[in-house]
């Protein structure tokens, strides 16, 4: 049985309401779908991206990376954070213990409590650990027995087991420079290439993924850390130790991996200090201890260049102690709840505001195409109503004669739909361009070139002009994909403006496709190229394994990259050209359904009044399905509610 938590309360609740707030998107986006569905507003393409988007919700992570060097104290932060209420250390970090793999905490219901481990012998492979990760048959599985802290100790300290090699062999794994010296001729490496803790924590339940990476050497040796896994933390804990500051390899650690991963703007990016513990003795007084911490703050800043603000001093021992007896003052000695309050007030909200953004860019497009087709329907009913109402006392021969002339109104309209049919068509053959710029097999084609390039050779000279063709290749696309989605955009507006001025259809803004993002990644992963390039690993005795693995990690990110670039300009073009195909569809059969109606009228006069009432009834409907669509949009707009805000209830969507 797990025990109850004793964390923060503060980052508790903003966890809790972070879940829930995620969990009610999940409720208003899933009613809506189901509201669209039984008014025929939707088709089936946008019904499979807002199924997409469900899923995408539903499995939603927050992903937290610990990085610094060796014995910086990132795993007993990880205890006073998370396994205080075991009341021992579970993660080990007595001397000689160290994190030897990287290791990821996260919750999976849908697997036992346990403990995969991938064996070190993988890195002889050409495999990723992400393509790893969908072959659970390659892992060794340690489970969890959550009732017995003793074992769960034992089964932890399986992340940090290591075993003796030949020098032959280190060489071989790509792990010689960064092997401990062993017995004889022997060296040590660590028995696990990655490790996957599935546990349920109540944080972990709500989402939170931890990942604890080993030190320089490991970051240098496993590329995809740096390429893959740190890019994607949504924020990055750089630990360091309060008595040593920041040394060399600190500092190498923060500007070749945490710097470039963050592209250097640091942002979801925060320092901590720790072990702020071993500034004090009884002989200081406390005015000089808490100057001391000060003072090392403030130099901390100043090397790395960041804000005062960013810098957490802490004592993770003193915080996970303090937790351990119930020792209030000594938790707020270790200053763990300022770290936690951060935690809580800075990263949580980054996140939600992110997320928010991603399910506006998903659903917005197709709530606007839904609200264009309603305000099409609205402005045709109240037109033809206007009209019917006029018509009261009329004869037949005025009739006759509006007939005609919606008559002549339909053939022209139709002979405009052979033009836009005609437009569309063009359209559909720019859209596939554009997709073909992004296509894996247009990539592959790039990769290709690129190890054609290289000529076999994985020298450092070959890894320059390998990385100089492809970034060259992928920099091109990109040029090309900004001026194919803007010539895709123009011709969308021209439409638009077509149809807003000749026939009153809705006008609505049109969105410029958003390529900054994958263009800064790739930047990004150019940057790594060129640091990695240039980094101490470069001249270790493995130099051809260790730059074939971070060509093959490097390539494997950027294929995602093209992918997920792919899928977004593809999503775009759809939200462009929905709703403007979509109202010109609508117009087309309110100008049918008006002429048919109205023929009606003029052989019957009986069916005014009938017409009249169906249409005053029908406006008032089309009024509560305005409205209903900008309830939908404003509720996925609600910002995450502040600590001391109580949590708005959110009713069905389809109560308005």
């Amino acid at each position: 049985m797990v025990p109850k938590t004793s964390l923060n309360d503060t980052l508790k609740k903003r966890f809790r309401d972070y879940k829930k707030w995620r969990d009610d998107l999940v409720v208003i986006i899933g009613n809506y779908h189901a509201w669209l569905q039984d008014q025929e507003l939707i088709d089936g393409e946008d019904d499979l991206r807002i199924f997409e988007l469900l899923k995408a919700l539903e499995s939603d992570k927050l992903k937290v990376a610990m990085v610094g060097e060796f014995s910086r104290g990132k795993t007993e932060l990880i205890n006073a954070i998370f396994f205080a209420d075991y009341k021992q250390r579970l993660l080990p970090t007595e001397a000689g213990r160290t994190t030897m793999c990287p290791t990821e905490l996260r919750y999976d219901e849908n697997h036992p409590p346990s403990i995969q481990l991938l064996p070190i012998e993988t890195r002889k492979t050409a495999e990723t650990i992400a393509e790893y990760k969908r072959s659970p048959t390659s892992w060794a599985t340690v489970s969890l027995e959550l009732d017995d802290p003793k074992k769960m100790t034992q089964a932890f300290s399986e992340i940090v087991a290591t075993k003796q090699v030949s020098p032959a062999e280190a060489q071989e794994l790509g792990l010689y420079s960064a092997a401990i010296p062993g017995t004889g001729t022997t060296v040590r490496v660590p028995v696990w290439r990655h490790a996957i803790i599935n546990y349920p924590h109540p944080l972990l339940k709500q989402g939170l993924v931890v990942i604890d990476t080993p030190g320089l050497n490991s970051l240098g040796s496993e590329p995809e850390l740096t390429i893959s896994m740190l890019p994607n933390a949504h924020v990055i804990l750089f630990v360091l130790a309060a008595d040593t500051g920041v040394t060399k390899s600190d500092l190498q650690v923060w500007q070749e991996h945490v710097c470039v991963a963050r592209v250097e703007s640091n942002k979801g990016c925060m320092v901590v200090l720790n072990k702020v513990d071993t500034l004090s003795d009884e002989l200081r007084h406390e005015d000089a201890i808490v100057a001391s911490i000060s003072r090392q703050t403030q130099e901390t800043a100043a090397t790395l260049k960041v804000s005062k603000d960013q810098v957490v001093p802490v004592s993770a021992q003193q915080g996970l102690i303090g937790k351990i007896m119930y020792d209030e003052a000594l938790v707020r000695k270790s200053r763990l709840p300022i770290l936690e309050h951060k935690l809580s007030e800075e990263i949580i909200p980054a996140k939600q505001a992110l997320l928010r953004d991603r399910v506006v860019q998903e659903i917005g497009g197709i709530i606007e195409t839904t609200r264009a087709t309603i305000d099409a329907r609205f402005v045709a009913a109240k037109q033809e109503l206007h009209e019917l109402r006029n018509m009261r006392g009329k004869n037949k021969d005025v009739i006759q004669e509006m007939v005609k002339k919606v008559a002549r109104d339909q053939e022209i309209y139709d002979q405009e739909l052979k033009n836009v049919d005609s437009t569309r068509k063009a359209l559909t053959r720019q859209v596939k361009m554009l997709l073909t710029f992004l296509s894996m097999s247009a990539f592959d084609k790039l990769i290709k070139k690129t190890r054609r390039d290289m000529k076999g050779s994985w020298t450092t000279y070959g890894l320059k002009e390998g990385m100089k063709t492809f970034f060259d290749g992928a920099t091109q696309t990109m040029d090309k994909v900004y001026q194919q989605t803007d010539k895709i955009k123009g011709q969308v507006e021209a439409i638009y403006t077509q149809f807003h001025v000749e026939h009153g259809l809705t006008k609505i803004k049109q969105e410029s496709f958003v390529l900054q993002p994958f263009v800064d990644e790739l930047e990004r992963l150019h940057k790594e190229a060129e640091v990695f390039r240039e980094s101490t690993i470069m001249v270790m005795t493995e130099q051809h394994f260790v730059i074939k693995k971070f060509f093959i990690a490097l390539v494997s990110r950027a294929r995602q990259l093209f992918n997920d670039c792919n899928r977004a300009a593809g999503q775009w073009s759809r939200a462009i050209m929905a709703p403007v195909f979509a109202q010109i569809n609508e117009h087309k059969l309110m100008v049918d359904q008006r002429f048919e109606n109205l023929k009606k009228i003029h052989r019957s006069l009986d069916d005014l009044n009938g017409r009249i009432a169906f249409l005053e009834a029908n406006n008032s409907k089309l009024e509560i399905q305005q409205q209903m669509a900008d309830n939908v949009l404003a509720k996925i707009n609600r910002p995450l509610p502040s600590n001391d805000q109580p949590d708005e209830p959110i009713a069905h969507v389809a109560g308005g």
